[in-house]
């Protein structure tokens, strides 16, 4: 793990953040809970969680998330990180956020204590929501979100299933599967699975139904026409 001595002075904070490769920018607009304009008009989409909607429409406890990214966001300096993927399909940039420049990106308590995709977690404002291949932080938000769950946390005060769209169980399960795809056998895909091993949808909106997050290339009820962008993803939800 690379780890920096981080002084409280701003050369040493940019220096630190520059071996860790991290952008420092000014957050100009919270657009929700899980989105923000910077302000070089860029905008940012939060990395491995999903807060409730309160933009075009508003899910239990959205603007609650919302308000909470307003406070602890705007008109602040952040630390952004890249994990796999530079942007969205919609060209929103696609960041972990650090409230502070860490000495090791990978500790547990500077995890929690400086990275606010963490924060929201932990305190109950998102759930994890895992697109592979930025999954470098999922096995924290899924541990920080059963806290929450189980404290019955922000969200989850209403109910097992919180009160939006995420994947706290689900898909752990095939993160797993890929993160050791080399010492397991590789998984069919769903085009050359027998007839009646597979799942046949119409269409997303009925695959959705049984699987909200959609489904990789390698699952029974895959099909290729449901997969427009060609990432090897059904279904996906932005």
């Amino acid at each position: 793990m690379e780890k920096v001595n981080n002084e409280d002075t701003t050369g040493t904070i940019e220096e630190d953040a520059k071996k860790l490769n991290l952008e420092a920018v000014m957050v100009e607009r919270v657009v929700d809970g899980d989105t923000v304009k910077l302000s070089d008009g860029r905008k940012v989409r939060f990395v491995g969680v999903n807060t409730p909607e309160s933009t075009t429409r508003t899910e239990e406890y959205g603007k609650e998330a919302s308000h909470y990214t307003k406070s602890k966001l705007e008109g602040k300096r952040i630390w952004m990180q890249m994990d796999v993927s530079e942007t969205d399909r919609y060209n929103r940039l696609l960041r972990i956020i650090w409230l502070s420049v860490p000495t090791d990106l990978m500790d547990e308590n500077e995890i929690r204590t400086k990275m606010f995709n963490a924060e929201l977690v932990l305190k109950g404002y998102a759930e994890p929501s895992t697109y592979p291949p930025d999954v470098k932080y999922s096995d924290y938000f899924i541990q920080f979100a059963r806290e929450a769950r189980k404290n019955k946390t922000g969200l989850w005060s209403y109910g097992e299933n919180g009160t939006t769209k995420g994947d706290l169980d689900s898909k752990k399960i095939f993160h797993q599967k890929e993160s050791n795809k080399d010492s397991q056998p590789k998984s069919e895909p769903a085009s050359s699975l027998p007839s009646d091993k597979k799942e046949v949808f119409q269409n997303c909106t009925e695959l959705r139904k049984v699987y909200p997050n959609g489904v990789p290339s390698n699952h029974p009820a895959y099909q290729a026409k449901m997969d427009r962008d060609k990432d090897k993803y059904a279904c996906e939800r932005s």
